[in-house]
Protein backbone atom coordinates (compact mmCIF):
# COMPACT_ATOMS: atom_id res chain seq x y z
CA UNK A 1 0.00 0.00 0.00
CA UNK A 2 2.88 2.36 0.67
CA UNK A 3 3.86 2.20 -2.97
CA UNK A 4 0.40 3.35 -4.14
CA UNK A 5 0.71 6.80 -2.53
CA UNK A 6 3.38 8.20 -4.87
CA UNK A 7 1.65 6.50 -7.78
CA UNK A 8 -1.63 8.25 -7.01
CA UNK A 9 0.18 11.55 -6.45
CA UNK A 10 1.95 11.22 -9.78
CA UNK A 11 -1.32 10.41 -11.50
CA UNK A 12 -3.03 13.44 -9.97
CA UNK A 13 -0.11 15.65 -10.95
CA UNK A 14 -0.32 14.34 -14.51
CA UNK A 15 -4.06 15.00 -14.71
CA UNK A 16 -3.62 18.47 -13.25
CA UNK A 17 -0.87 19.20 -15.76
CA UNK A 18 -3.13 18.17 -18.63
CA UNK A 19 -5.96 20.35 -17.33
CA UNK A 20 -3.70 23.38 -16.87
CA UNK A 21 -2.22 22.89 -20.33
CA UNK A 22 -5.71 22.61 -21.81
CA UNK A 23 -6.88 25.82 -20.20
CA UNK A 24 -3.72 27.68 -21.13
CA UNK A 25 -3.81 26.50 -24.74
CA UNK A 26 -7.26 27.96 -25.35
CA UNK A 27 -7.91 30.85 -22.98
CA UNK A 28 -11.37 32.29 -22.46
CA UNK A 29 -12.23 35.33 -24.59
CA UNK A 30 -15.20 37.60 -23.96
CA UNK A 31 -15.38 38.18 -27.72
CA UNK A 32 -16.64 34.60 -28.07
CA UNK A 33 -19.84 35.48 -26.18
CA UNK A 34 -22.47 35.55 -28.95
CA UNK A 35 -25.30 36.53 -26.60
CA UNK A 36 -24.16 39.52 -24.52
CA UNK A 37 -26.27 40.88 -21.68
CA UNK A 38 -27.64 44.42 -21.76
CA UNK A 39 -28.94 46.74 -19.05
CA UNK A 40 -29.94 50.37 -18.67
CA UNK A 41 -29.23 52.35 -15.49
CA UNK A 42 -30.83 55.66 -14.55
CA UNK A 43 -28.30 58.41 -13.93
CA UNK A 44 -29.65 61.28 -11.84
CA UNK A 45 -26.60 63.55 -11.65
CA UNK A 46 -23.97 64.95 -14.01
CA UNK A 47 -21.19 62.53 -13.07
CA UNK A 48 -20.56 58.82 -13.49
CA UNK A 49 -18.04 56.66 -11.63
CA UNK A 50 -17.11 53.30 -13.14
CA UNK A 51 -15.58 50.86 -10.65
CA UNK A 52 -14.32 47.66 -12.31
CA UNK A 53 -12.07 44.99 -10.85
CA UNK A 54 -11.18 42.85 -13.86
CA UNK A 55 -12.55 43.68 -17.31
CA UNK A 56 -11.81 45.43 -20.59
CA UNK A 57 -13.86 48.60 -20.89
CA UNK A 58 -15.09 50.61 -23.86
CA UNK A 59 -16.68 53.89 -22.80
CA UNK A 60 -18.48 56.06 -25.32
CA UNK A 61 -20.12 59.47 -25.02
CA UNK A 62 -23.13 58.70 -27.20
CA UNK A 63 -24.96 61.66 -28.69
CA UNK A 64 -28.10 59.67 -29.39
CA UNK A 65 -28.23 58.07 -25.96
CA UNK A 66 -31.32 58.81 -23.88
CA UNK A 67 -30.69 61.62 -21.43
CA UNK A 68 -30.09 60.38 -17.89
CA UNK A 69 -29.57 56.76 -18.93
CA UNK A 70 -26.38 54.72 -19.00
CA UNK A 71 -26.51 51.80 -21.42
CA UNK A 72 -24.24 48.85 -20.60
CA UNK A 73 -23.51 45.78 -22.72
CA UNK A 74 -21.56 42.90 -21.20
CA UNK A 75 -19.71 40.02 -22.82
CA UNK A 76 -18.41 37.21 -20.60
CA UNK A 77 -16.76 33.83 -20.98
CA UNK A 78 -15.40 31.81 -18.10
CA UNK A 79 -14.62 28.33 -16.92
CA UNK A 80 -13.29 26.90 -13.71
CA UNK A 81 -12.03 23.31 -13.71
CA UNK A 82 -11.30 23.18 -9.98
CA UNK A 83 -13.26 25.80 -8.03
CA UNK A 84 -16.57 27.62 -7.90
CA UNK A 85 -18.82 28.59 -10.80
CA UNK A 86 -17.54 31.72 -12.59
CA UNK A 87 -19.90 34.68 -12.79
CA UNK A 88 -20.08 38.43 -13.25
CA UNK A 89 -22.18 41.05 -11.51
CA UNK A 90 -23.17 44.67 -12.08
CA UNK A 91 -24.88 47.18 -9.83
CA UNK A 92 -25.63 50.88 -9.80
CA UNK A 93 -25.98 53.13 -6.76
CA UNK A 94 -25.93 56.91 -6.79
CA UNK A 95 -23.51 57.73 -9.61
CA UNK A 96 -21.40 54.55 -9.23
CA UNK A 97 -21.49 51.67 -11.69
CA UNK A 98 -19.85 48.66 -10.03
CA UNK A 99 -18.62 45.80 -12.22
CA UNK A 100 -17.25 42.60 -10.69
CA UNK A 101 -15.86 39.34 -12.02
CA UNK A 102 -15.97 36.30 -9.74
CA UNK A 103 -13.52 33.72 -11.04
CA UNK A 104 -11.55 31.76 -8.48
CA UNK A 105 -10.21 28.25 -8.16
CA UNK A 106 -7.14 26.16 -8.75
CA UNK A 107 -7.71 26.24 -12.52
CA UNK A 108 -9.77 29.28 -13.52
CA UNK A 109 -9.98 31.25 -16.76
CA UNK A 110 -12.40 34.15 -17.25
CA UNK A 111 -12.73 37.12 -19.59
CA UNK A 112 -15.15 40.05 -19.31
CA UNK A 113 -15.72 43.03 -21.60
CA UNK A 114 -18.12 45.98 -21.28
CA UNK A 115 -19.35 48.73 -23.58
CA UNK A 116 -20.68 51.66 -21.56
CA UNK A 117 -22.65 54.35 -23.40
CA UNK A 118 -22.89 57.63 -21.51
CA UNK A 119 -25.10 60.61 -22.38
CA UNK A 120 -23.37 63.78 -23.53
CA UNK A 121 -22.72 66.31 -20.78
CA UNK A 122 -21.63 63.74 -18.19
CA UNK A 123 -18.22 63.78 -16.47
CA UNK A 124 -16.78 60.27 -16.12
CA UNK A 125 -14.27 58.77 -13.71
CA UNK A 126 -13.01 55.24 -14.36
CA UNK A 127 -11.14 53.01 -11.90
CA UNK A 128 -10.19 49.64 -13.41
CA UNK A 129 -8.16 47.14 -11.41
CA UNK A 130 -7.13 44.92 -14.30
CA UNK A 131 -8.03 45.59 -17.91
CA UNK A 132 -7.64 47.95 -20.83
CA UNK A 133 -9.77 51.08 -21.18
CA UNK A 134 -10.81 52.68 -24.46
CA UNK A 135 -12.87 55.87 -24.57
CA UNK A 136 -14.14 58.20 -27.27
CA UNK A 137 -16.36 61.18 -27.90
CA UNK A 138 -15.97 63.07 -24.61
CA UNK A 139 -16.50 66.82 -24.44
CA UNK A 140 -16.66 66.75 -20.64
CA UNK A 141 -13.95 65.78 -18.12
CA UNK A 142 -12.73 62.19 -18.29
CA UNK A 143 -10.49 60.53 -15.70
CA UNK A 144 -9.13 57.00 -16.21
CA UNK A 145 -6.97 55.05 -13.76
CA UNK A 146 -6.05 51.41 -14.39
CA UNK A 147 -3.68 49.26 -12.37
CA UNK A 148 -2.87 46.90 -15.22
CA UNK A 149 -3.86 47.73 -18.77
CA UNK A 150 -3.53 50.15 -21.66
CA UNK A 151 -5.53 53.39 -21.92
CA UNK A 152 -6.55 54.77 -25.32
CA UNK A 153 -8.71 57.88 -25.83
CA UNK A 154 -9.83 59.31 -29.18
CA UNK A 155 -12.20 61.91 -30.60
CA UNK A 156 -12.43 63.91 -27.36
CA UNK A 157 -12.16 67.60 -26.50
CA UNK A 158 -12.79 67.61 -22.75
CA UNK A 159 -10.10 67.66 -20.03
CA UNK A 160 -8.31 64.31 -19.68
CA UNK A 161 -6.55 62.71 -16.72
CA UNK A 162 -5.19 59.32 -17.84
CA UNK A 163 -3.10 56.96 -15.72
CA UNK A 164 -1.87 53.39 -15.89
CA UNK A 165 0.36 51.61 -13.40
CA UNK A 166 1.32 49.01 -16.00
CA UNK A 167 0.38 49.78 -19.58
CA UNK A 168 0.67 52.28 -22.39
CA UNK A 169 -1.32 55.53 -22.46
CA UNK A 170 -2.41 57.02 -25.78
CA UNK A 171 -4.55 60.08 -26.55
CA UNK A 172 -5.41 61.34 -30.04
CA UNK A 173 -7.63 64.28 -29.15
CA UNK A 174 -8.33 68.02 -29.32
CA UNK A 175 -8.48 68.52 -25.54
CA UNK A 176 -7.04 71.71 -24.08
CA UNK A 177 -5.85 69.98 -20.90
CA UNK A 178 -4.24 66.52 -20.94
CA UNK A 179 -2.45 64.61 -18.21
CA UNK A 180 -1.08 61.21 -19.31
CA UNK A 181 1.07 59.13 -16.99
CA UNK A 182 2.26 55.54 -16.69
CA UNK A 183 4.79 53.80 -14.49
CA UNK A 184 5.53 51.10 -17.07
CA UNK A 185 4.80 51.73 -20.73
CA UNK A 186 4.90 54.25 -23.54
CA UNK A 187 2.95 57.52 -23.61
CA UNK A 188 1.73 59.04 -26.87
CA UNK A 189 -0.28 62.26 -26.99
CA UNK A 190 -1.35 63.78 -30.30
CA UNK A 191 -3.30 67.04 -30.27
CA UNK A 192 -5.27 68.60 -33.11
CA UNK A 193 -5.90 71.90 -31.24
CA UNK A 194 -3.64 74.21 -29.29
CA UNK A 195 -3.61 73.11 -25.64
CA UNK A 196 -3.49 75.08 -22.42
CA UNK A 197 -1.57 72.40 -20.50
CA UNK A 198 -0.07 69.02 -21.38
CA UNK A 199 1.72 66.77 -18.88
CA UNK A 200 3.03 63.50 -20.33
CA UNK A 201 5.28 61.22 -18.30
CA UNK A 202 6.51 57.65 -17.97
CA UNK A 203 8.71 56.00 -15.37
CA UNK A 204 9.76 53.31 -17.82
CA UNK A 205 8.97 53.98 -21.45
CA UNK A 206 9.15 56.42 -24.34
CA UNK A 207 7.13 59.63 -24.30
CA UNK A 208 5.94 61.27 -27.52
CA UNK A 209 3.92 64.48 -27.76
CA UNK A 210 2.75 65.65 -31.20
CA UNK A 211 1.48 69.24 -31.29
CA UNK A 212 -0.29 71.53 -33.77
CA UNK A 213 1.57 74.48 -35.25
CA UNK A 214 2.49 77.02 -32.59
CA UNK A 215 5.08 78.05 -30.00
CA UNK A 216 5.17 76.41 -26.57
CA UNK A 217 6.44 76.95 -23.06
CA UNK A 218 8.17 73.62 -23.04
CA UNK A 219 9.90 71.35 -20.56
CA UNK A 220 11.28 68.05 -21.87
CA UNK A 221 13.75 65.66 -20.29
CA UNK A 222 14.79 62.06 -19.71
CA UNK A 223 16.97 60.58 -16.97
CA UNK A 224 18.04 57.72 -19.22
CA UNK A 225 17.22 58.33 -22.89
CA UNK A 226 17.47 60.82 -25.71
CA UNK A 227 15.44 64.03 -26.01
CA UNK A 228 14.25 65.39 -29.35
CA UNK A 229 12.33 68.68 -29.62
CA UNK A 230 11.31 70.08 -33.01
CA UNK A 231 8.62 72.63 -32.14
CA UNK A 232 9.22 76.37 -31.48
CA UNK A 233 9.82 77.37 -27.87
CA UNK A 234 8.48 80.53 -26.23
CA UNK A 235 8.86 81.03 -22.48
CA UNK A 236 5.92 83.46 -22.50
CA UNK A 237 3.56 81.17 -24.40
CA UNK A 238 0.19 80.33 -22.76
CA UNK A 239 0.55 76.81 -24.19
CA UNK A 240 2.46 74.77 -21.60
CA UNK A 241 3.88 71.33 -22.33
CA UNK A 242 5.83 68.98 -20.08
CA UNK A 243 7.21 65.68 -21.42
CA UNK A 244 9.37 63.50 -19.18
CA UNK A 245 10.62 59.93 -18.83
CA UNK A 246 12.79 58.31 -16.18
CA UNK A 247 13.89 55.62 -18.61
CA UNK A 248 13.03 56.19 -22.27
CA UNK A 249 13.29 58.58 -25.18
CA UNK A 250 11.30 61.82 -25.13
CA UNK A 251 10.08 63.32 -28.40
CA UNK A 252 8.13 66.56 -28.87
CA UNK A 253 7.28 67.18 -32.51
CA UNK A 254 4.76 68.69 -34.88
CA UNK A 255 1.51 66.83 -35.44
CA UNK A 256 1.09 68.33 -38.91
Amino acid sequence: MARSVPVRAAAMAAVTGVLVAGVGACGASASDDRHPDHRSFALHGRTLSVDSDDAALEIVAAQGNEAGTVQVTRWFKGRVVVGGTPKVSWSFEGDRLKLRTHCSGFIADCSAKYRIEVPRGISVKVDDGDGSVRAQGFRDPLSVDTADGAVHVTDSSGPLDLRSADGSVRADVSSRRVKADTRDGAVYVRLSALPDQVDASSADGAVTVALPKGAYRLSAGSDDGGVSVSVPRDDTSPHRVSARSSDGKVTVRSAN
